[in-house]
């Protein structure tokens, strides 16, 4: 009689421990698909096999308890975000990561894809400009700040290095269309030939549309309108090639010996120059009126003969009264980074800004007030110089 109690205690004591150990398993599955959902989900499958096999040869008349199925949903596609047609018009670099939710019994993992907008390496950045310390921690990779009148240099990082400009290539593209003295009331259609087949950006300016040259100037250096600036090429006597000679000849003629143009949009890493370059570059396109006026505008409405577009100014500093601004063009593509030069007066002596290669949208403007900021503090003309090598003369 004890020996048959014993035997079915035994019994009973067996088949509890199994379900105890299945519905264990159970638990570890769902709480590792909630902890790590998609390398879990293999990990958990093998876990799962190799208790079931040791539940089976300890007992194969017991079958152990189903385990609750759990399914991972595929991540929908991303619709990239739609490229501003602006100065800072260039395709900036995306990856998609993914975040996983368990619903509230455990069974389901969804997978849901999150835009993430990473940061492509500028030139800059890969040659290690940014390394280079200064002594007011500009975000930018190269700064030089020189007196108009004088051109005494009152700040230098950087300024010999030759790195692409972006679309502060659109104040050549102004003097060398207005240097044509061609007719500003010349109407110019965007065709297909103005899109972008390098760096793939949009533009509000519709393949279609009919401005005149002053309009296509005005939102190219207020706006920096890829496709008018393309369209001002393209309408040049001689065609586009003929524009880029003489954009190179314009460069040569004014010293620029660090300088070379590709196209007149700034939409490639070929367009490439050096501060010092540039600052001879914005001192003469200062002596447009023209220039002046528009790069300095803070709106502007146009009619392409489809709709009205108005545009506003790229420079944040333009809407900003404490700012004496004559001249200034903004600048961006992956391997220039964020770009700005200006001719701007700070405590009555007019001084050329150049700024290159700035990681973050809103840091060039940023440097440029640290850089004002510096020059209020001068009681008398002062050099700080963090180019190597580097001397006084510009």
């Amino acid at each position: 009689m004890k020996t048959e109690m014993f035997s079915s205690l035994k019994v009973v004591h067996g088949v509890a421990v199994r379900s105890a150990l299945s519905i264990a398993v159970s638990i570890v599955v769902a709480t590792s698909f909630a902890a790590a959902p998609a390398e879990a989900l293999a990990k958990s499958a093998t876990t799962t096999k190799s208790v079931k096999k040791s539940s089976k040869s300890s007992a194969k008349a017991e079958k152990p308890a189903r385990v609750a199925k759990t399914s991972l949903k595929s991540p929908k596609p991303v619709k990239a975000a739609k490229v501003a047609a602006d100065d800072d018009d260039a395709p900036r670099s995306r990856k998609h990561r993914a975040s996983y939710r368990m619903d509230g019994h455990g069974r389901r993992a969804a997978v849901h894809s999150v835009a993430y907008q990473p940061r492509a390496t500028s030139v800059g950045q890969a040659f290690g400009l940014h390394e280079t310390p200064d002594s007011l921690a500009l975000r930018s990779s190269v700064a030089y700040v020189v007196d108009q009148n004088t051109s005494e240099m009152l700040f230098d990082k950087n300024s010999r290095a030759v790195v692409p400009i972006a679309s502060i290539t659109k104040l050549m593209t102004a003097m060398v269309t207005l240097d044509a003295h061609l007719p500003l009331t010349d109407e110019m259609t965007v065709t297909d030939e103005d899109r972008d087949y390098e760096k793939f950006t949009g533009s509000r300016l519709a393949v279609g549309s009919v401005l005149d040259r002053e309009d296509m100037l005005h939102i190219a250096l207020m706006a920096s309108e890829n496709r008018a600036a393309a369209a001002l090429s393209r309408y040049y006597p001689g065609g586009r090639p003929a524009f880029i000679a003489a954009m190179n000849a314009k460069a040569k003629s004014l010293g620029m010996t660090d300088t070379h143009f590709e196209n007149s949009t700034g939409l490639t890493s070929l367009n490439v120059s050096s501060a010092r370059d540039l600052v001879k570059m914005v001192n003469a396109a200062y002596q447009y009126p023209l220039i002046r006026k528009f790069s300095t505008d803070r709106s502007y409405d146009v009619n392409t003969g489809k709709r009205n577009l108005a545009y506003n100014s790229t420079n944040a500093l333009i809407r900003n009264a404490s700012w004496d601004i004559g001249l200034q063009k903004t600048g961006f593509i992956n391997e220039a980074g964020e770009c700005l030069v200006m001719q701007a007066t700070v405590n009555g002596r007019p001084v050329i800004m150049v700024l290159l290669d700035s990681y973050g949208k809103y840091s060039r403007f940023a440097d440029a007030g640290r850089l004002r900021s510096f020059l209020d503090t001068l009681g008398e003309p002062h050099i700080i110089s963090a180019d190597m090598g580097s001397n006084a003369n510009p």
